[in-house]
């Protein structure tokens, strides 16, 4: 595939000229040509897929896996998610080699007919047609049949919703910043890098804990966006250049935006003039294309239904059950436990970069409803936490129904687990982000709105980003007196990237569970946002010094995904569109960050909309500002509002059942799939030991006798 090359004025063309003639099973030379570019474009999409698998295994095989490579394998889209990326590719690269075959000048000219297009690439059925049965008391795997008027709406594997309309530099696929010298709104854009530089480091990390946060705050924000929204990288090129320009030389083409390092950038001298960046997975677009912009995908289902323990892929789900067994169990692994407790069992492909990160403990990655489970080691033992209470759960209502089956069991358990996820998300997450906000934006629960879009939108991915400056320099293990724990109680942010070691071998999870009790997030702060074990070493393997930015990763791929700027993000949510310096710093009530800002954008129209909305101050008792209450209030309203199986939704669970649940709580999930003993009452709050703990047996259990079946 050739560099991706500007479409300007393309989607003017492709929309007027677009009378979408009925697709015949006659042959037409424009039907010809399309076929035949089609063809040829999936020859070379299936190549750089199956040569991007082959270089991803190769490079975990060798003794030192770059960064990129460690961020690659968290990134790479697989099952369906993969299919529906890699017809994405085929459309865009079929289009880009057809316009010059079938001219787009005038009314008397050939049109290329998208609808014929669209049936070649095979953009109509990404996945299997599924039937459903909406008389079915549980979610599917997949998130299909939700809605009854519009079943895939909320599935896995569509593209995210769009709430305002891309803005790209060539108005189809490419993003601001992309070609050399073209400005945006008459401004040059900033180097990501440089923003994030001169905006979001810091180098004291002294004062920056939140003096009312847990750790656990940040850590349950993780769970939530990794149980709503994924979108995986694009495969490189397939020809031998393109696999080495993103890494090796820093080339910008097809599917590789490197993120560039400013000149004067300390990263020049150890990492060369790039980080390496690849483009986020985008799919067809759909009828009647009114917009053929480029939509990238979410890989998850939209709505909070713990698919990130049970995968929304129908493959993964299965092979992540015990199926031997008439239990309804998730399977665990079989060659180490916890004190007895089980872990996630390992992912058995091989290699994996959890080995890689110590050759000698040789611990794997784990395997579960997400990829992403083992990207850090917080993340994991609430992976472990989850798993571990479907067990719990699926036991308990065998002893209560011992009639049910395995299958039964296991639904059950899974449709517990999620409400579980929407009890904490809404009862006690979301009021401590959103502070006084919480009512104006998610008014108390009317019942299930069948009108309601529940889709995860593009720009909620970067809003619910702002949990990344919640993350502290070091995490902390304490033991049963919520003591510093062993040899190593504190450990860099960065050595725990992939290190299930740590879990397995060094002390199970319960001493990160108190860490995540007891211990603070990271404030956010205008003048302290991110710290530079994000900043700077993000996935830097322990044999270099290598690192990646989030910052940075975070504004480029606002940029990748065509997101509009701040302002049109302000005017979204009826927030005022500051134009000057005064109005600028009034708004962020700091007139040098508002300096800093103009001075990188020139206009704050250009800000990013990471960088804008996480610099604002934060609204009372909340922990976002304004214009990120506005887009998570309107995001969490829709996720709970248009979830036929929302818990609250009068059907899904009995009274009585919503009775029990509703006493569910972080602390007994603890109490209850650990050997902790002593938690606090508000987990989400800073507790301090022992004043704001109390024993496990004051903490108040899951009632599960309204499970009981009138059969028994």
């Amino acid at each position: 595939m050739g560099v991706l090359l500007p479409l300007p004025a393309l989607l003017a063309s492709l929309l007027w000229l677009q009378a979408a003639a009925p697709v015949t099973s006659a042959r037409t030379p424009q039907t010809s040509t399309i076929a035949d570019a089609v063809d040829e474009v999936k020859v070379q999409v299936n190549k750089a897929f199956l040569d991007s698998r082959t270089r991803l295994k190769t490079a975990m095989t060798s003794e030192t896996p770059t960064t990129r490579q460690l961020s690659e394998y968290l990134k790479h889209a697989k099952g369906r998610a993969r299919a529906a990326i890699r017809l994405g590719q085929v459309w865009e690269e079929s289009l880009k080699k057809l316009r010059p075959q079938i001219p787009l000048t005038n009314v008397t000219g050939s049109s290329l007919d998208l609808t014929r297009l669209s049936a070649e690439v095979g953009c109509d059925a990404p996945a299997p047609v599924l039937s459903c049965d909406m008389s079915s008391p549980y979610r599917t795997i997949t998130g299909d049949c939700n809605n009854r008027r519009n079943p895939a709406l909320g599935a896995a594997n569509r593209a995210l919703a769009r709430w305002l309309p891309a803005e790209y530099e060539d108005g189809l696929s490419l993003p601001f910043g992309w070609t050399p010298g073209k400005t945006r709104n008459g401004f040059p854009v900033p180097l990501a890098r440089e923003v994030s530089n001169k905006v979001i480091s810091y180098l004291n990390e002294e004062g920056v804990l939140d003096q009312h946060r847990s750790l656990l705050f940040m850590q349950w924000g993780q769970i939530v966006d990794h149980d709503l929204d994924f979108a995986p990288d694009t495969e490189m090129g397939s020809s031998n250049f393109s696999k080495a320009q993103c890494d090796e030389y820093c080339i910008q083409g097809d599917n590789c935006y490197p993120i560039m390092f400013p000149p004067s950038d300390p990263k020049v001298k150890t990492q060369g003039k790039c980080m390496p960046f690849f483009r986020a997975g985008f799919v067809c677009p759909t009828p009647p294309y009114q917009s053929v912009a480029r939509e990238q995908i979410n890989a998850l289902t939209s709505f909070l239904d713990a698919s990130l323990v049970y995968s929304p892929e129908p493959s993964l789900a299965s092979r992540l059950r015990n199926l031997s067994s008439p239990l309804g169990l998730m399977a665990v692994n079989q060659e180490v436990s916890d004190n007895g407790l089980p872990y996630l069992p390992f992912d058995s492909k091989r290699p994996s970069p959890c080995e890689v990160i110590n050759t000698t403990a040789g611990v794997p990655c784990f395997l579960a409803g997400d990829s992403r489970a083992s990207e850090q080691i917080l993340l994991a033992t609430s992976h472990t936490l989850l798993l571990r209470e479907h067990n719990r759960l699926a036991q308990e209502l065998k002893r209560l129904n011992p009639q049910w089956d395995g299958e039964k069991l296991y639904q059950e358990a899974r449709k517990i687990l999620g409400a579980f996820i929407q009890i904490i998300t809404f009862r006690d997450y979301l009021p401590i982000v959103l502070g006084r906000e919480m009512q104006k934006w998610i008014p108390p629960y009317q019942g299930y709105n069948e009108s309601v879009d529940p889709r995860i939108s593009n720009v909620f991915t970067f809003a619910f980003r702002f949990g990344h400056l919640e993350v502290p320099s070091t995490i902390f293990r304490l033991d049963e007196n919520y003591e510093p724990w062993g040899p190593e109680p504190e450990l860099p942010l960065h050595t725990l990237f992939f290190n299930t070691w740590r879990m397995v071998k060094d002390g199970g999870i319960d001493p990160l569970v108190r860490g995540l009790l007891a211990k603070k997030a990271k404030f956010i702060n205008q003048n302290k946002m991110m710290t530079g074990e994000l900043r700077n070493k993000l996935f830097q393997p322990t044999h270099t010094i290598h690192g990646f930015d989030l910052a940075a990763i975070n504004i480029q791929r606002g940029r990748d995904h065509g997101q509009p700027g701040y302002n049109s993000w302000r005017g979204f949510c009826g927030l005022s569109q500051p134009q000057t310096l005064e109005e600028l710093s009034a708004v962020l009530k700091n007139e040098v960050l508002a300096k800093k800002l103009l001075d990188l954008y020139g206009t704050p129209d250009n800000i990013d909309i990471w960088v804008g909305a996480t610099a604002e101050p934060l609204v009372e008792r909340g922990r976002v500002g304004p214009l990120l209450a506005c887009l998570l209030g309107h995001q969490f309203q829709r996720v709970r509002d248009g979830d036929r199986f929302w818990w609250e939704n009068p059907g899904v669970f009995t009274e009585k059942q919503q009775d029990s649940l509703w006493k569910m709580s972080f602390s007994r999930l603890v109490c209850d799939n650990t050997h902790i003993t002593k938690v606090p009452l508000n987990p989400f709050q800073a507790s301090s030991f022992p004043q704001d703990f109390v024993d496990c047996s004051d903490v108040e259990e899951l009632d599960l006798s309204p499970w009981a079946s009138v059969e028994n």
